[in-house]
């Protein structure tokens, strides 16, 4: 196996941003054993960063031999915060040709043909959806010639399986596609962005003791949670809380301080705020400090001035922000939970939207997807400018966001508040249906 020297890693970066400039930027090969014929082929290994993406190792095998191949691709980035659920609704031959990441922790499923592809069973790609479902035709088709000969009614059922798979890509009727990876590296493409994608869902959750124990983030043996170091609030308002963790970045040891906050007029909050010595990397996200409100909160802000930008924001994890101007909207969980300014808010959707986005980069760049992402960001820098009014809406099913009133405590005339009662969907996806808070202890 080739070996890597300590000149290079403590020297050099691995993983290099993709370019096609950089000639002496070359795939290492491997010398390795081919799975097919037990003779030796190549191995090609490209270690990379895309946007969003963090840092991927690409691997190409070939083998001279018997001419079988293999590709994949695997995350060396770390493993997200919360597990990301995708659901696609296909509705044309168009929507096949959408890309898809899907790591190898994740779990397709088509629940019209309750079809599953369990996590770990096969490697991570990168493809389009037409392309997981030729992977999953080309994984059933395998050992059919020896079903043939030794179980003919099951391979019999399996090719009738198999047609059903072909026929989806024909696209007669609609079929839903499932993508739920508990370590949150899997994506799919939104080609309509950045305008709100109506056939996709997407979806953020916390993982189980199970999931972390499948990625290696807990040993097996280890199912008991730890105790919290105390219950003192009173203590914990006037000290500044330190854990160590490591850097999202370059995970490097790094130390993440936590302080709890009262925001006026508003409530309690808490500041987690990451600082890596190693790469300069800063990060910030922001918690609830109390409980989800009976009702949610829907915070509109028209923009007229450029002193606007300086509004003090509090978004929480679960807000939706929308620009109606620009028919924009981005869903919960896109936007980690930050307390910033409102201009603060509108770079960061920027860099998500456009700056950050995978599918718009490289060779995966379609031209008029770029020219349209490219002229939203375009205007999301005129709004930061004073150059354009719009409204900015934050709608907050948990009641726990806040826009800065400048006029308080007298009302705010750019500013309309709202409340509302929460649909059961919105209740579902907050875990608030099944949660119980009176009479808990009783059997039932």
């Amino acid at each position: 196996m080739s070996v890597i020297s300590e000149e290079n890693v403590r020297g050099e970066n691995l993983f290099k941003d993709i370019s096609a400039d950089d000639e002496d930027w070359q795939p290492t090969e491997i010398e390795s054993m081919c799975m097919n014929c037990h003779l030796n082929g190549t191995t090609r290994l490209l270690m990379t960063k895309i946007p969003f993406f963090k840092e991927i190792i690409v691997s190409s095998f070939s083998c001279d031999n018997c001419s079988w191949s293999n590709t994949e691709i695997q995350s060396a980035g770390r493993i997200q915060d919360q597990g990301v659920c995708y659901t696609l609704k296909v509705r044309t031959k168009r929507d096949l040709n959408r890309e898809v990441v899907k790591a190898d922790s994740a779990t397709t499923r088509i629940p019209e043909l309750d079809f599953e592809i369990p996590p770990f069973t096969q490697k991570g790609a990168l493809s389009t959806i037409e392309g997981l479902l030729d992977r999953a035709v080309a994984g059933l088709e395998q050992e059919q010639p020896i079903r043939r000969e030794t179980d003919p009614e099951v391979a019999e059922k399996i090719d009738g399986f198999i047609r059903k798979l072909r026929e989806l890509k024909e696209v007669e009727d609609e079929f839903t596609l499932v993508i739920e990876d508990p370590s949150g590296n899997s994506f799919v493409e939104n080609p309509t962005a950045p305008q709100k994608d109506e056939a996709l869902t997407v979806s953020h959750f916390k993982r189980t003791a199970q999931h972390d124990m499948q990625l290696g983030l807990r040993a097996d043996d280890d199912l008991e949670d730890e105790e919290p170091a105390g219950n003192d609030i009173d203590a914990m308002r006037d000290e500044v809380l330190a854990f160590n963790t490591n850097c999202p970045e370059c995970n490097a040891p790094a130390s993440t301080n936590m302080k709890l906050i009262q925001i006026p007029h508003f409530k309690e909050v808490i500041i987690m705020a990451t600082n890596c010595d190693s790469c300069g990397h800063r990060t910030n996200e922001v918690k609830s400090g109390g409980a989800t409100e009976q009702m949610g909160t829907k915070i509109t802000l028209r923009i007229t001035d450029i002193s606007d930008m300086t509004r003090d924001v509090l978004k929480s994890e679960t807000c939706n922000i929308a620009i109606p101007e620009l028919e924009f909207e981005l869903g919960m969980g896109a936007v980690s939970g930050k307390f910033t300014t409102l201009e603060g808010l509108l770079t960061d959707i920027k860099d998500l939207v456009v700056s950050k986005n995978p599918f718009i980069c490289g060779d995966s760049g379609v031209t008029d997807q770029v020219e349209k992402l490219n002229a939203f960001g375009e205007k999301l820098d005129k709004i930061m400018a004073g150059e354009m009014d719009v409204h900015i809406v934050l709608d907050d099913p948990t009641g726990n966001s806040y826009m800065q009133n400048v006029y308080a405590p007298d009302p705010d005339p750019e500013i309309t508040t709202e409340k509302y009662t929460r649909t059961f969907e919105q209740n579902e996806d907050l875990g608030l249906n099944d949660m119980k808070t009176e009479g808990y202890q009783e059997e039932n």
